[in-house]
């Protein structure tokens, strides 16, 4: 073994220990956020009285942070230092999670307070997402992103699967305000795991200033210009707009048309995670095989004809052929978002990699609670199939958008030419 082949390995393993803290503080994080999706609104119910519609404000208010901090996340997270970024949202949420069980300890909570709470949790959660995304690239050799954003993707699923049961045990057995606690403690443990990676260096920024206005807009245009990079962004958005959608109509779907009790709707639902986590193992062996590409066009073709096992289902199978489709979704979903993720963190400029990020985050994500609206209506005025028909519907837009795309032609994301990032 040569000098260099000794040198190169304390190299990689000093890499691959900043992953695993990485990873680590990612699955804490997640978790804890799983349990408080179950003890807050719990919070407002049981410590407050809260209406249906106060409890649905609760939700308005972390899409309405998602709005607001979904474009400008990207030049804030590009003017910090991202390790230090993300540590001091961690700490800021762990803080803001934790004001909630002290007020009402002291008896003074309020439905304000904990839409404040909600509200600002969500900036930073948003941020933090952003200089997660952006930082990973950072500490990860290219030829292994792929591998290990399908690993995050699988864990996160998996913990979205813990966290809400967790918490529901937790909020039974000592209260919904103790899950609270756990939350800000699970965001204090994220904060010292993300403060021990080493950090990979200064943050690319851009040669000169420009306004903020003009630097969010260059992002959204190296998007929307990018061949490959702007289809990926459009099936994401049709596919959260599916997603929206499937959300919205499953519960009454499964509850009024299947006629099914609330424990088999739990398990129902999980199988959305268990689909999650069998895409993200599947990823980079597809990836491999086929090229990122391809298994971008077979993601989105399986997801979607998948997809119509939902509201095709009835008799007495009916449970189990929409546990399937809504599996298989999540199967092809993830596949998607773990190969166009690594794309765009791989083929974006590093001075243009967060507001890439966050332009894409912020176009797709606006999508989900339009996908809920349409098809909450739809299923009001005609029934809770058709709105899991709106979900069907959006499946195959993301199947006409890539495949009428130029990674029809492509075996690999980046065999296309680069793009620059000129105004």
């Amino acid at each position: 073994m040569t000098g260099d082949s000794y040198a190169a390995e304390p190299l990689r393993v000093r890499a691959d220990a900043a992953f695993w803290r990485y990873w680590a503080a990612s699955a804490t994080s997640t978790f804890g956020a799983g349990v408080t999706t179950v003890a807050l609104p719990l919070v407002a119910l049981t410590v407050l009285g809260a209406s249906n519609f106060e409890v649905g404000l609760l939700t308005a208010a972390g899409y309405a942070a998602v709005v607001l901090i979904g474009l400008p996340a990207g030049i804030i997270v590009q003017r910090y230092e991202l390790k230090a970024l993300q540590v001091a949202m961690d700490t800021f949420r762990a803080v803001a999670v934790l004001t909630v069980p002290v007020a009402a300890w002291f008896d003074v909570l309020t439905l304000a307070h904990l839409l404040a709470v909600t509200f600002f949790v969500g900036l930073a959660s948003n941020l933090f997402d952003v200089a997660n995304a952006t930082f990973l690239p950072r500490i990860v050799s290219r030829e292994d992103l792929i591998a290990r954003n399908g690993l995050l993707s699988g864990t996160s699923a998996t913990t979205h699967l813990a966290g809400p049961a967790a918490g529901g045990l937790l909020v039974q057995a000592a209260g919904a305000v103790a899950g609270l606690v756990v939350d800000a403690f699970t965001y204090v443990v994220s904060a010292v795991l993300l403060a021990g990676i080493p950090s990979p260096g200064a943050p690319a920024r851009p040669a000169q200033a420009e306004p903020f206005f003009r630097q969010i807009a260059v992002g959204m245009r190296f998007v929307f210009r990018h061949p490959v990079m702007r289809p990926s962004c459009l099936a994401a958005t049709a596919v959260n707009l599916a997603n929206g959608a499937v959300f919205a109509a499953t519960p009454t779907f499964l509850v009024r048309t299947l006629g099914l009790p609330p424990s088999a709707v739990g398990l129902v639902l999980a199988l959305d995670g268990l689909g999650t986590v069998v895409g993200a193992a599947l990823t980079a062996r597809l990836a491999r095989r086929l090229g990122g590409a391809r298994a971008v066009l077979l993601a989105v073709v399986g997801a979607a004809v998948l997809a119509l096992a939902m509201p095709l289902a009835r008799g007495g199978w009916a449970p189990y052929v929409f546990g399937f489709g809504l599996a298989g979704f999540g199967a092809g979903v993830c596949v998607l978002s773990v190969v166009t993720r690594t794309h765009r963190q791989t083929a974006s400029p590093p001075e243009l990699l967060s507001r890439v990020m966050a332009s894409v985050r912020f176009v797709s994500w606006s999508a989900i609670p339009v996908g809920a609206l349409c098809a909450g209506t739809v299923a009001e005025l005609v029934e809770p199939r058709a709105g899991l028909a709106v979900g069907c519907a959006a499946a195959f837009a993301a199947v006409a958008v890539v495949w009428s795309s130029r990674i029809r032609r492509l075996r690999e994301m980046t065999d296309d030419e680069p793009v620059t990032a000129a105004a």
